[in-house]
């Protein structure tokens, strides 16, 4: 019995020790993995169904886990990829989502505009660089019947977006309507130069002059009321003095007759 216990013992000795090197080559060899795929990282997947053209609300999508080892440039790791963009393709719930398949939403302020891409190149020149909102003169140089012209192409046109290259300003998105869209792709192609100018603005409101018209407009009906007064108290009769001879004049008579009684 003690031959058969000291056995067992050893042998319950030997398998923990085997468990526990097991064990410490297992953590091990996670520790590798771990370390060759380099932690997790959250990427952005569909949350529901979302048709294409359709503009990313924060309900469409969600975010999920993976290795960075499997992470590139495509994935969507920052939400602001996902802000004002719609998707050129249709995805079903739990579809990735890729930046090739993102493209911004159309700026087009009225269903009846379409935006026209003018980029700077030998024939199209920008006097200067734009904004977003800025409006530019558009004119063309080309041959009419064998002859020069410059010409005042279209007038008052609205910049919707800014191009840039790096940090170098690269042309415009300009908001047409849809009928004249084909005439400034058609002069893109064909003129001989084209120059962006941008328009003014215009003039603000002269407030300040008005104010100042109202105030001299005041001062000079101040100025001209004293004259009035006066000219009213002048033309005002002054009250008759009383008439003191008359009075010693009537009792003069009053008097003669009481001494002819007398």
């Amino acid at each position: 019995m003690l031959e058969s216990k000291r056995r067992a013992i050893i042998f319950l000795s030997i398998s923990l020790l085997l468990a526990f090197i097991a064990g410490l080559f297992f953590l091990q060899k996670i520790k590798e993995l771990n370390s060759e795929l380099g932690g997790m990282t959250k990427i952005y997947v569909t949350a529901t169904d979302i048709p294409s053209r359709t503009l990313l609300q924060p309900d469409h999508v969600k975010q999920i886990e993976i290795p960075n080892r499997y992470v590139n440039n495509s994935h969507v790791v920052n939400v602001e990829d996902l802000i004002d963009k719609v998707l050129v393709v249709p995805l079903v719930e739990d579809d990735l989502i890729t930046k090739s398949m993102l493209k911004p939403v159309s700026n087009a302020t009225d269903e009846n505009n379409r935006l026209v891409t003018m980029l700077q190149s030998e024939r199209i020149r920008f006097d200067e660089e734009l904004e977003g909102l800025d409006r530019v003169d558009i004119v063309v140089s080309h041959k009419f019947d064998g002859k020069p012209v410059t010409e005042v192409f279209m007038k008052d046109v609205l910049v919707a977006g800014v191009s840039k290259s790096g940090k170098q300003f690269s042309g415009v998105a300009l908001e047409v309507p849809a009928d004249d869209a084909p005439r400034i792709i058609h002069i893109q192609n064909y003129a001989d130069s084209i120059r962006v100018l941008k328009a003014n603005v215009g003039k603000a409101p002269q407030l300040n002059t008005d104010i100042e018209n109202k105030e001299t407009e005041e001062q000079k009906e101040e100025k001209t009321e004293p004259p009035q007064e006066q000219n009213k108290e002048n033309t005002e009769t002054p009250a008759e003095p009383p008439q003191e001879p008359k009075k010693e004049n009537a009792e003069k008579p009053a008097n003669e007759n009481e001494n002819n009684k007398k």
